[in-house]
């Protein structure tokens, strides 16, 4: 008879959700001597993100779209340990749950993919840019009025066959989620942050677990990488203060010089109008603060309706 697995990582069934939770796997094996392949089991669920593709994820509400069922299985005991995109992630977490480990941050910049020019100043005048991120868009649509967005949903595999078929001339997508797919070579260009700011917790992945299963967070422990962790901390705090969502054109990153944390954080009306700035640098030890206090300031600035359509 089979031995029942000692750890149950829940994830979404995407290829890079899948990359993502091996690569958790993998980690957990070689922290762990007393871990076999086969004390480690990864169950796929199917979130609301994944099963409606008919609609903007504006529509659909924003908030823990692709977290919800893999959370519901936790708190029920189904899974020991969810893995997620943190930017997918909402800033208040169900009772009873924690983020307990967040593994080393990849790459956070946009990636320009397109097969007629290497850059988003280059696109042809009133070129269609193709993506589903309501921040890629308002960004595309403040530095370049003329540009026709479309709606790009689906996995990686997808929005690329997209982009090959004509469907759009450009298209957006994390550097990170390239990177683990081993699709780096797709890349036309990386984005520099100082031209488009990546969404919050872009490129870090997140574990998160039961609040009282200590067994979970000691199994975990090894994996938290402190320098990632301060850098979302800061930047989610950021969201929380704004309040953000799917459906809030918010960028925000945070990077570490020693113990000095610079974050760097804009937010833009939807059509892409107007956009707001600022940044904080400050001990990593108050990256919660820095965060907030930002978010606190871009929201005095932005006023109520910012983030409204039209």
């Amino acid at each position: 008879m089979a031995s029942q697995p000692r750890i149950r990582l829940g994830t979404r069934g995407s290829p890079l959700a899948l990359a993502q939770a091996n690569e958790v796997k993998a980690r957990l094996l070689a922290a762990h001597d007393d871990l076999g392949a086969d004390d480690v089991e990864i169950r796929i669920f199917r979130t609301t993100g994944d099963r409606i593709r008919d609609r903007s994820l504006k529509e659909l509400g924003g908030k823990g779209l692709f977290t919800k069922e893999i959370e519901d299985a936790l708190l029920a005991g189904e899974v020991d340990l969810a893995v997620h995109s943190m930017k997918d992630v909402p800033t208040v977490l169900p009772d009873g749950l924690a983020m307990t480990a967040l593994l080393p941050r990849e790459d956070p910049r946009d990636a320009f993919l397109s097969p007629v020019c290497d850059g988003l100043t280059a696109l042809p005048e009133g070129a269609v840019v193709g993506t589903s991120s309501l921040r890629r868009a308002a960004q595309v649509r403040h530095r370049r009025p003329d540009v026709q967005i479309v709606e790009f949903r689906g996995n990686v595999d997808t929005r690329l066959r997209k982009l090959s078929e004509g469907v759009a001339q450009a298209t957006l997508l994390a550097c990170a989620g390239l990177n683990r797919l081993d699709l780096a070579g797709e890349v036309t260009a990386p984005v520099p942050v100082e031209v488009m700011l990546p969404a919050v917790a872009q490129g870090a992945i997140g574990l998160e677990s039961r609040a009282d299963d200590a067994a979970t967070f000691e199994r975990l422990r090894p994996l938290n990488h402190i320098d990632t962790a301060d850098c979302i901390a800061a930047e989610r705090a950021l969201l929380a203060a704004l309040d953000g969502s799917c459906r809030t054109p918010i960028a925000a990153l945070a990077t570490l010089d020693g113990d000095a944390l610079w974050l760097r954080a804009e937010i833009l009306r939807p059509d892409g109008s107007e956009a707001l700035a600022t940044e904080r640098r400050g001990a990593r030890a108050d990256a919660a603060v820095l965060g907030d206090d930002a978010g606190d300031e871009l929201r005095r600035r932005a006023g109520p309706g910012f983030f409204d359509d039209g």
